[in-house]
């Protein structure tokens, strides 16, 4: 049995395929946990009007923020394993059953994430990424080496009640998360390349956002590495804000979006893609 856990916050444009991606799983032993963090459109609504005994729809009308609301799905989960997605993604009918496959493979893990097909708002493909590891070197993840893909992790439910999110930061709360944890040596991650995960990331990379994340980056450097590791990874970060910086000023942000998916795609991803989008479109969501 599994919790998957959807927060979200005015996306009504999308909710309602992110959903019908959990339906459509060939595991069918889950709990979802649609918990709304203080939407002004009509998600709630959307929630609500789902009807079946595994779903739970949770709203307090606040707007508490994504790391807030990930701690209390870890309270409100009835179950072990805890899968996560952002509300305007979709996932491949076969994700649950494959990850959870890796956990009984490999019964000492904490944590499965997988690769992900990268996409437009409309769904088309912009590019692949993911990465096979396993157990990775707190360098290896403090310098992003080894990538997590947050939104595809599944994770054991005692592993997030002992690693919580920091519920202060307003950006890169999972990196911060992912370093702490295995700087305290608890961090047993496996990696699967395959594609498990259809990730809208149209929007999401900006430059202000970036200049962000690079900041906290350094911040979290600071606190966790020894001082000559802390210095490499500076020096990297603050080259990394100098490149976005001059990007933003010849308008080619968008540059970037592209280059985080390393995989070259081809006609055999574009048809695995489609299929899979055709398999969830097919799948009835109960009102």
């Amino acid at each position: 049995m599994i919790t998957i856990a959807i927060p979200f916050y005015n996306a009504e444009k999308y909710l309602l395929d992110a959903i019908r991606s959990v339906f459509a799983q060939t595991y069918q032993e889950w709990e979802l946990i649609l918990i709304d963090d203080g939407s002004t459109d009509s998600s709630l609504e959307i929630a609500k009007s789902v009807r079946d005994p595994r779903v739970r729809v949770i709203s307090d009308g606040q707007n508490k923020k994504l790391a807030t609301r990930l701690n209390e799905v870890t309270k409100l989960a009835k179950y072990d394993y805890i899968a996560r997605m952002d509300a305007d993604d979709l996932m491949f009918p076969n994700r649950i059953e494959m990850q959870l496959a890796c956990f009984k493979a490999n019964p000492e893990l904490d944590i499965v994430t997988t690769g992900v097909f990268s996409v437009m708002n409309n769904l088309n493909l912009n590019g692949i990424r993911g990465q096979d590891y396993y157990n990775p070197t707190f360098q290896e993840i403090v310098s992003r080496q080894k990538a997590v893909t947050h939104a595809a992790v599944i994770a054991k439910k005692t592993w997030y009640e002992r690693n919580k999110y920091d519920q202060n930061l307003s950006i890169a709360q999972d990196l911060e998360l992912w370093i702490r944890a295995s700087h305290n040596n608890d961090f047993k991650i496996m990696s699967i390349s395959n594609p498990l995960y259809i990730y809208r990331e149209e929007n999401n990379v900006t430059g202000d956002k970036l200049l962000r994340a690079y900041k906290n980056e350094r911040n979290m450097v600071s606190r966790y590495c020894s001082d000559r590791l802390k210095y490499k990874l500076f020096l990297k970060s603050h080259f990394k804000s100098i490149l976005v910086k001059i990007l933003m000023k010849i308008d080619k942000v968008k540059i970037l979006q592209k280059r985080r998916s390393n995989h070259r795609v081809c006609k055999e991803d574009s048809l695995k893609l489609k299929k899979a989008i055709e398999q969830i479109n097919s799948f009835h969501v109960p009102f």
